[in-house]
């Protein structure tokens, strides 16, 4: 099907050709053609003046601290059809290019985002139209906007557009066969329509010889594994081939579109190793051969070039939000005690897992927007304008076809796309694209580079004063303080635990967590404003946890599964997992798990196995001990260890299947086993122990 965007181009291009003829013959001299600021560029952002959003410059100046960045350019997101004309108090694209001219600008920057069966791994971006509709995006989303990009009112305009976010990730890796698949995603990938929709937009957009296009290509952590890397960019190409396109109707690429994924790991590369082990073992990369975005974007702009796109075709990074600075940011790399240590320690990204996409907390606003600041890369955008929520944290009723997705609610465990972890996400968030001032106070807040010195506020709060410990548990200890002055306003305070920050509190209070019984801590705490400038710290104070006795109460719970159908048999058989409740994270080399039981009759020795673990049978250590106080069901425990790394707050090991046997192949009688239960689904085991330093932390013995 041909565009009448494209039409209406060739028929002024015969025109301008047969006038040209004309022109020759009667003259016999060669015109030249003018110079024009449209004149298509190698790279689109040499030299230019980008359009602001004064909506959006608006909502940032208003918000405290906003100013430094209040006039900074982002992209115009057209997400539905009435956003064309402006829905509610919106402005329209066309008011969008009339204002960009008003400005003094020459480059102007939209997102293109409606395709049918919009964002089929997300709901909260999924979109108005259906999966089978194309004929209506095409006619009712791509036309007209392609009819407004194309007045001659705006040909002096650089205009760049940004080719659906995640549609083309989603078909490579949740189409079927991963934990992450969806059934939308599978529809999908069946019936072309993400291709044919993206297809369609470059043609039609890239006959306007002011358009730029960039393709949207997702991020390292969704595909910068071997078996997404090359599919992905093969897909790429696919969809630059269909509905008439072409890649010379592809600028370049961007990737980490509004996402979160760090810009640089300053302290650690994917080539490094510890004590053997490379980094790409650890939980956090996960066997990627990415651990930044420009890495990825450079590997990947080289890769599209092998695909048989242009040589200078170039790369965008999204820095809205990837700055990761504040007072937790690490300044070395991590302690070379595991290769998990080590990279948990120096990672710039402190999301609980890479998976995690929605309204991040401890998220900051990252590089400006800097045109070619790396090789292969035409610029640093900021594609997602800081403060516009990603979704929703609870249901919310609508007329712009979002729905609600957990993981923009923190409270949710998680699915296969992020490990079954904690989703991260800011609590009370509003629906994608809505304004959400606490994340743009937490972006603030956490920007790096920082924004003091900017013309903003520089002054410190003054240091918080008396505090005082004003409760504690065996597992806990409580806090309180003077409140700190600041000439702008106290935001939060950052709580240090012997010198690392442990949590912030928007009040004078703050109760730590997961501790262990009997041992003693030393606290601080810093105040911060909302231009992210950081007090001295207060003086310390030292607590010391209750003692604990038999029974634990810390922030580590066992979950249990009984994988035995028989309570007779030869073997014992369970599965287990380990769950961080609490609100930091905790060294799983401190940690035992204990599973009490009788072996009646037989040897006294054993054998154990683990026949599937998510963290990797060949971390865990298992063995049978005797117990040096015998009870009822309980004369002997199996303990099962791991021997690095950490986990993090809100996280699970995931699944442990587990058995053990004695060496003669004897039978148990499980029926009078202490920790044994009868439930086939995980469930919390409150006679299953967890120790952390060999001190009791949950369950109780027997």
């Amino acid at each position: 099907m041909r565009s009448r965007s494209s039409t209406r181009h060739e028929i002024r291009r015969k025109l301008a050709a047969l006038s040209a003829l004309a022109i020759a013959a009667a003259l016999a001299v060669a015109v030249p053609t003018p110079a024009s600021a449209a004149a298509r560029l190698d790279n689109p952002y040499t030299g230019a003046k980008a359009y602001v959003n004064p909506q959006w410059s608006a909502k940032a100046a208003a918000e405290p601290g906003g100013s430094p960045i209040a006039d900074e350019p982002s992209f115009v997101w057209m997400d539905r059809i009435a956003a064309i004309e402006g829905a509610g108090d919106a402005m329209s694209l066309r008011e969008h290019l009339d204002e960009a001219l008003d400005q003094g600008a020459n480059l102007f920057q939209v997102v293109i985002y409606d395709l049918p069966g919009r964002d089929c791994a997300a709901l909260a971006s999924n979109g108005e139209l259906g999966p089978t509709e194309l004929d209506r995006y095409k006619t009712e989303y791509i036309d007209p906007i392609a009819d407004v990009l194309d007045d001659p009112a705006y040909a002096d305009l650089r205009i760049v557009t940004i080719i659906e976010p995640d549609s083309l990730p989603n078909l490579v890796t949740n189409a079927g066969g991963t934990a992450g698949s969806t059934t939308q995603c599978a529809t999908m990938k069946a019936n072309g329509n993400y291709e044919k929709g993206v297809g369609y937009a470059l043609h039609t957009l890239g006959a306007i010889p002011n358009v730029y296009n960039y393709v949207d290509a997702g991020h390292h952590g969704w595909l910068g594994w071997d078996t997404n890397f090359v599919p992905a960019a093969q897909e790429f190409k696919k969809a630059a081939t269909t509905e008439g396109a072409t890649v010379a109707d592809v600028q370049g690429f961007i990737v980490n579109t509004a996402n979160y994924s760090a810009l640089r790991e300053p302290y650690f590369k994917v080539t490094d190793s510890v004590n053997g082990t490379t980094v790409r073992q650890s939980k956090w990369v996960d066997w990627n051969f990415y651990v930044d975005e420009l890495s990825f974007a450079q590997a990947l702009r080289t890769e599209m070039v092998n695909q048989g796109f242009a040589s200078n075709i170039g790369m965008l990074i999204d820095t809205a939000r990837n700055g990761w600075g504040g007072s937790a940011r690490p300044t070395a790399a991590g302690p070379q005690t595991s290769v998990d240590d080590y990279v948990n320690g120096g990672r710039i990204d402190r999301r609980i897992h890479a998976g995690n996409w929605c309204n991040q907390k401890g998220a900051g606003i990252g590089e400006r927007p800097t045109t070619a600041p790396e090789s292969g890369i035409d610029a640093y955008v900021w594609a997602k304008p800081p403060g516009e929520s990603d979704g929703n944290s609870q249901p919310i009723a609508n007329d712009e076809g979002k729905g609600f997705d957990q993981m923009c609610d923190p409270t949710y465990t998680g699915n296969g796309r992020n490990g079954n972890n904690l989703t991260g996400a800011l609590p009370d968030s509003p629906l994608a694209g809505h304004w959400f001032s606490a994340q743009f106070q937490e972006l603030l807040h956490n920007a790096y580079p920082p924004l003091g010195g900017s013309g903003g506020d520089t002054q410190a709060p003054t240091a918080p004063s008396g505090l005082t410990v004003s409760g504690k548990t065996s597992g806990s200890v409580s806090l309180s303080w003077t409140a700190s002055t600041d000439n702008t306003g106290v935001t939060a305070y950052d709580v240090y635990r012997a010198g690392v920050q442990v949590g912030s509190s928007a009040t004078t209070s703050f109760t730590d967590t997961g501790l262990t019984a009997s041992t003693s801590y030393s606290y601080t705490v810093k105040a911060r404003d909302a231009a992210g400038n950081v007090s001295a710290a207060s003086s310390a104070v030292s607590a010391t946890t209750s003692d604990g006795g038999g029974t634990g109460n810390g922030t580590l719970k066992v979950q249990y599964k009984n994988n035995d159908s028989s309570a007779t048999d030869n073997q014992i058989r369970m599965g287990l997992q380990l769950v961080n409740t609490g609100t930091t994270s905790v060294n799983l080399s401190t940690v035992k798990v204990r599973y009490w039981f009788t072996p009646e009759s037989g040897a006294s020795t054993f054998s154990t196995a683990c026949d599937y673990a998510v963290l990797g049978c060949g971390t865990l250590t298992q063995n049978v001990t005797t117990s040096g106080s015998p009870a009822a069901g309980a004369s002997h425990y199996l303990e099962v260890g791991f021997g690095s790394g950490t986990l993090a707050a809100g996280a699970s090991t995931g699944e442990m299947q587990l058995r053990f046997n004695k060496t003669d192949w004897s039978n148990f009688n499980e029926a009078d086993d202490y920790s044994r239960s009868t439930n086939t689904a995980y469930a919390d085991a409150s006679k299953i122990g967890v120790y952390v330093g060999g001190t009791l932390s949950w369950g109780t013995a027997p």
